[in-house]
């Protein structure tokens, strides 16, 4: 063929390649891949997936566990509206998030600033404020502080000792929700050291810099350490307030599982349990766990949203 007829043939559209089809060893790898993941599979089917798809039917239904659920629509959501003990119920964990959570916090961010500093048995100190942690949501550990704010406890002989008013706390609807929250800042161990770990993170050059413009230490906090603490302070934010929500073990222990006294200590996951496993309202309980999971994912989502505002990433410009 000569040159001139190549020039004139018209250009020819590359074909379009053909998938390679996986060879016998790409088949086998992949086939032992989902051998090993199987197990993690079946277990997220038959034990998460499986039970919140009939957690979500059975929130539709009146079921006791012992009759087959029949389905009666939003009534056991609307039902919620006009329940004394769910609006209690509710309250008194809203409560708790939105007070124990950011008082939890800053005594692990205060814990965790003192720790940063450079002075003998410093790992000792830190694994002593770890330990509560390590233990506080035991039942034992539960046990041991009801007994300590009960009537005639160590804390109430304290107050009678330097005249304050005694009385025991457990008892008193007034004094559990404080006697709760300090339960739970108690447990400040592991935000501490997430805040440790970011503290470490902080160039001390820029507070160097700082001390030579003449700025205190309050002025340093507030400047340097919050900004470039602000991821760490987010992560530990978020996931205290969902592990807030989350009370149980601490609640029903204190209150012997009624949520007394006066529903004072009865929180949404105890009363969640109540109607489900005592006075076996499945189907209540269900829509109370859906409406639990909504409020937690609705919360989180407005997290993210105004973290924009406060979160600041190494790398950004503004």
């Amino acid at each position: 063929m000569s040159a001139t007829a190549t020039a004139d043939a018209p250009v020819r559209a590359a074909a379009p390649q053909q998938p390679r089809r996986p060879g016998a060893r790409r088949r086998a790898d992949i086939a032992a891949g989902y051998t090993f993941l199987s197990p993690w599979l079946l277990g997220f089917v038959l034990l998460t997936a499986g039970p919140m798809l009939a957690s979500l039917y059975l929130a539709f239904t009146d079921y006791d566990l012992f009759r087959p659920p029949t389905w009666i629509g939003l009534e056991n959501f609307t039902q919620m509206f006009s329940d004394a003990r769910y609006l209690k119920s509710a309250q008194v964990t809203a409560l708790y998030v939105f007070v124990g959570t950011p008082v939890k916090l800053a005594a692990a961010l205060a814990v965790a600033m003192l720790l940063n500093m450079k002075f003998s048995g410093q790992g000792g100190y830190r694994s002593a404020f770890y330990v509560p942690s390590l233990v506080g949501a035991s039942v034992s550990v539960a046990i041991v502080w009801k007994a300590m704010f009960i009537d005639d406890g160590v804390v109430d002989r304290v107050q009678q000792s330097v005249g304050a008013p005694a009385g025991g706390w457990v008892g008193n609807p007034d004094m559990t929700m404080p006697m709760m929250i300090l339960l739970a800042v108690w447990q400040f161990g592991a935000p501490m050291v997430i805040f440790l770990a970011g503290l470490k993170q902080i160039p001390a050059e820029l507070y160097e810099a700082a001390s030579v413009d003449g700025a205190g230490p309050l002025r340093k906090f507030w400047n340097i350490t919050l900004p470039m603490l602000s991821p760490v302070l987010f992560f530990n934010l978020l996931l205290e307030t969902i592990h807030s929500f989350q009370v149980f073990a601490s609640a029903f222990i204190i209150s012997g599982g009624t949520g007394g006294p006066a529903d004072s200590t009865n929180f949404y996951t105890l009363y969640l349990y109540t109607r489900g496993f005592v006075q076996f309202d499945m189907g209540y309980a269900s829509a109370m766990a859906w409406v639990l999971v909504l409020v937690v994912g609705v919360i989180t989502a407005m997290m993210f949203r105004t973290s924009r505002a406060w979160v600041h990433y190494s790398g950004e410009e503004n």
